[in-house]
């Protein structure tokens, strides 16, 4: 039986701008998301979603509302939020002087993973993954494709139940970014609750068991695509999501942010 591993409660972010004022960057957000489940967050560069992902993540504090991960509640038990999720991003950096080897088993050490099971920890995502033909290459020396298996397997090094992915196909061309959905297909299969940030509706379209449409900060729908399909009586994703975004209004004391200015 499914069990619900991430939870928001009316989740707010506000920032204040010089030119705006206060901007609700995310505005009273409710979305779950459960063991062996692909989560879309979709909405358009600026929407909310990076800055929902990093309150998750405990990178950024609430204004307001409230987010529990695997049980454990951000604002109070930091520590363990972070203990039980991985975060990939197109921009998630890998130290460029030591192996993919090192790599993983830096940190799994780092995120509290059983010495006595580490080394077999390991040697099973070089295994899963296929890096054993550049497990002892330096990162810097990898192609793009290899850098990506290599950043993958970072993020689920300590074995977390919760895995967030934040746009992780921007940088990537079209092989590589099919490669990347392929793995994260495999982890929902493997038990993972996975949330995946994008703004490319055909990856939401073929990889998301429900999606939830984010605009201005705010949850417009959250179902899987053939109930906003019965919604909507639109088919395609694009043109339900134009029509949630063109029936929504807009609050004026509500605005977006985008991601370089949440940090």
């Amino acid at each position: 039986m499914s069990e619900v591993r991430v939870r928001t409660e009316d989740l707010t972010k506000v920032f204040y701008d010089d030119g705006r004022g206060e901007v609700h960057a995310v505005n009273a957000v409710n979305i779950t998301c459960e063991s062996g489940e692909i989560l879309g967050l979709l909405g358009a560069n600026g929407a909310g979603k990076t800055t929902t992902l990093r309150m998750l993540a405990t990178v950024l504090a609430p204004t307001g509302g409230n987010a529990w991960v695997h049980g454990h509640e951000v604002r109070e038990a930091a520590e363990q939020v972070r203990a039980s999720l991985g975060f990939y991003s197109a921009s998630t950096a890998l130290y460029p002087k030591i192996t993919p080897r090192e790599t993983l088993r830096f940190f799994a050490r780092v995120n509290n993973y059983p010495k006595a099971r580490l080394e077999q920890r390991v040697e099973y995502l070089i295994d899963r993954f296929g890096m054993e033909s550049f497990a002892d290459s330096r990162v810097e020396k990898l192609s793009s494709g290899m850098k990506q298996k290599v950043s993958i397997a970072r993020t689920v090094a300590h074995d977390p139940p919760v895995l967030i992915f934040d746009e992780p196909t921007v940088a990537l061309d079209v092989l590589n970014a099919i490669e990347l959905r392929d793995i994260i297909a495999k982890l929902r299969d493997d038990g993972k609750a996975i949330i995946f940030s994008t703004h490319i509706m055909s990856e939401a379209e073929q990889l998301c068991d429900r999606i939830a449409i984010i605009h201005h900060g705010r949850i417009l729908a959250t179902d899987t695509l053939d109930g906003l399909r019965e919604s909507t009586g639109h088919h395609y994703l694009e043109d339900i999501f134009v029509h949630y975004a063109n029936s929504s209004g807009r609050d004026d004391s509500i605005g977006s942010v985008s991601d370089e200015v949440v940090g």
